[in-house]
């Protein structure tokens, strides 16, 4: 039974023994609406996602060749998912483990069709780099993979072996949106859900580039914290120059700068109560209720009073993301 199959089987099955009603067709996809209905829709994508990423390791697992390779005839892949940075004791322990017992995972490159003898990395660019740095070759399976393929094998093996921060898949998402990459590959790199990839990609776009590259991965951070760093570092830019730079700072490891620069921004939020309002129909009938904090905005829909109106509101909400940025846009706001 498919995943879509359970879906429906939990959310429209009958009582044992119900009988049925006379003159109802027997239409269950009429019982999949709103939340319901939304819901559905992400596993599904999330099954598709699943689906590409299972496809691509059957391709892996047959037909591979692992072979020796000089590191200094590999390429980086053209889209970026991990941030770098200056201090990295994970690293300085991967080149010390290399050194004593030898490369025991395999990297993944492809061929450079336009360029015969070279290759491109898809994942394993830190054995690649520690490989270099000892003045060794690295193991690698080559394989010959398309753009999409090569993308959601980077994503997928950062993923189970060393997942990335909340803002490198921020980052690594808005790289290949910026790339030409459609939303169903992005989605399958990441093993993500259409809502969770908007959210990424809009983190992402809000965040000053320099901001991030100081800071570095933050894996303690995640969304609700980057958010509220954003919106403080507008009002406070002149006071994050002097500490980005500072020595002390820059010695530190990520999650400590980014605490030192939250803290210098004005430490944790207070939480505020949520505001409520509701939201009535034409007819006059409270039909959604709206509730709004620091950290999310929350609307329910009551289905008796607007049916599937919910599930149709889940399937625009790319399309509404995108004029709601556009007006930004055109009112001066960046």
């Amino acid at each position: 039974m498919s995943r879509k199959d359970t879906v429906n089987t939990l959310f429209m099955r009958k009582p044992e023994g119900s009988p049925p009603v006379a003159g109802v067709e027997k239409n269950t996809d009429r019982v999949r609406t709103g939340a319901i209905s939304a819901m559905g829709a992400s596993l599904q994508e999330m099954t598709e996602g699943a689906r590409s990423a299972a496809k691509l390791q059957e391709q892996l697992a047959s037909g591979s060749s692992v072979v020796d390779l000089d590191p200094a005839l590999i390429d980086h892949s053209s889209v970026s998912d991990r941030i770098s940075i200056t201090v990295d004791p994970g690293f300085e322990a991967l080149v010390d483990s290399m050194r004593e017992n030898g490369q025991q995972v395999p990297i993944l490159v492809r061929p450079q069709l336009a360029s015969p003898g070279r290759f491109q990395v898809a994942y394993g660019r830190r054995r690649l780099r520690a490989a270099a740095q000892l003045g060794r070759t690295v193991r690698a399976i080559v394989q010959t993979l398309t753009d999409n393929e090569l993308v959601i094998a980077q994503g997928k093996e950062n993923l189970d072996r060393q997942d990335l921060s909340y803002i490198e898949k921020a980052q690594f998402a808005r790289r290949l949106e910026d790339g030409g990459y459609d939303r169903a590959t992005i989605m399958a790199a990441l093993s993500t859900d259409k809502g969770d990839l908007s959210r990424y990609i809009s983190i992402a776009r809000s965040i000053p580039e320099y901001l991030v590259q100081a800071i570095g991965p933050a894996p303690k951070a995640g969304r609700a914290r980057w958010a509220a760093l954003v919106d403080r570092a507008e009002r406070k830019q002149h006071m994050l120059d002097a500490l980005i730079t500072d020595a002390e700072f820059l010695s530190a490891d990520s999650d400590t700068r980014f605490g030192r620069i939250f803290e210098m921004l004005g430490g944790e939020p207070a939480k505020r109560k949520p505001k409520a309002q509701e939201w009535r129909s034409p007819q006059g009938r409270k039909a959604a209720r709206i509730e709004r904090d620091d950290i999310q905005t929350r609307i329910v829909f009551d289905e008796r009073q607007v049916p599937e109106f919910g599930g149709y509101l889940a399937d625009r909400l790319d399309d509404l993301y995108a004029e709601f940025t556009a007006s930004r846009k055109q009112g001066g706001r960046h």
